[in-house]
């Protein structure tokens, strides 16, 4: 069984002390491939390397909504080269977040447009981050989807909405964008009822999973941390598909390698020249030759 999380901070400072083992564990539990999100120009250059360093870890460049008010055109014209880099294949972690509001709200949807702006020029897939936002996103991403006819010019889809909180209907109105549904491990919190009916409904062509490491750890992390902060990881994505598979009521496997699938073919892996399921890379091959 193949696996793909789709979001990711691995390098996040909770990973230096471990990175080389949390790896190992997410080659263990079964993952083709990994993505690992900036949000910042720093952090998108530490996913770059990461990205770099190990096959099967693949890298966005974006400047998440929190830090929008420190955003300038000298900044974005860095991020514009970074998603560039050949290890990049989505611009992300960009959108809104109205929740904390940590920037001011006309600042992230600037940031957020210009972004997107930049990933219509780069020609990469985005990977949306919406947080209590929902009225102001949808028009940003209908302009946008009209503008870039619904596809990116290769014909696959514009982008991921991740950790998404919706409800089905918005589900599928951003399916019907050009949007893929991204369902992270907190679909196995008993509360997460509207989380649970998007994976139930929509169809497996437009879904992937994702574990938003070391944030948002599954159900079964916070059980065993007894009050503490649970640190999620990416092989913890297998038990988003195993709730998923649970609520479809279909097979873990056949969950699994549809969402994998989904996350190649948005990310255009298999073209740079992946051999999914096993780690390894045409590109990682010849430089060993």
């Amino acid at each position: 069984m193949r696996l793909f999380d789709t979001h990711t901070h691995l390098q996040a400072s909770e990973f230096d002390a471990d990175r080389e083992a949390v790896l190992d564990r997410a080659r263990e539990a079964g993952l083709a491939g990994l993505l690992v999100l900036g949000e910042d120009l720093p952090s998108s250059e530490r996913a770059v390397e990461l990205a770099q360093a190990h096959a099967e870890v693949f890298a966005a460049a974006g400047c998440h909504p929190h830090n929008a008010a420190s955003v300038d055109d000298a900044s974005l014209a860095r991020l514009d080269e970074a998603a560039r880099h050949d290890r990049v294949v989505a611009v992300g972690e960009i959108g809104l977040d109205f929740y904390r509001s940590l920037s001011e709200h006309d600042q992230q949807i600037e940031v957020f447009r210009r972004q997107l702006d930049i990933a219509s020029e780069v020609a990469k897939p985005v990977a949306v981050h919406c947080r209590d936002a929902d009225d102001a996103m949808l028009p940003l991403l209908e302009s946008w989807s009209r503008r870039m006819g619904g596809r990116r010019p290769d014909g696959r889809p514009l982008g991921v909405m991740h950790y998404f909180a919706g409800d089905v209907a918005l589900a599928e109105r951003c399916i019907d964008l050009g949007f893929l549904i991204s369902i992270h491990t907190s679909v196995t919190y008993p509360s997460a009822h509207v989380r649970q009916a998007v994976a139930r409904s929509i169809s497996l062509d437009a879904m992937l999973v994702e574990t938003d490491s070391p944030y948002g750890a599954p159900q079964s992390r916070r059980e065993r941390a007894k009050g503490q902060r649970p640190r999620g990881e990416p092989a913890d994505v297998a038990e988003a598909v195993a709730k998923v598979a649970e609520l479809r009521g279909e097979a873990r496997e056949t969950v699994a390698e549809a969402t994998t699938t989904n996350a190649l073919r948005l990310f255009g892996i298999e073209e740079a020249g992946v051999v999914a399921g096993g780690g390894t890379s045409r590109r990682a091959a010849e430089r060993s030759a």
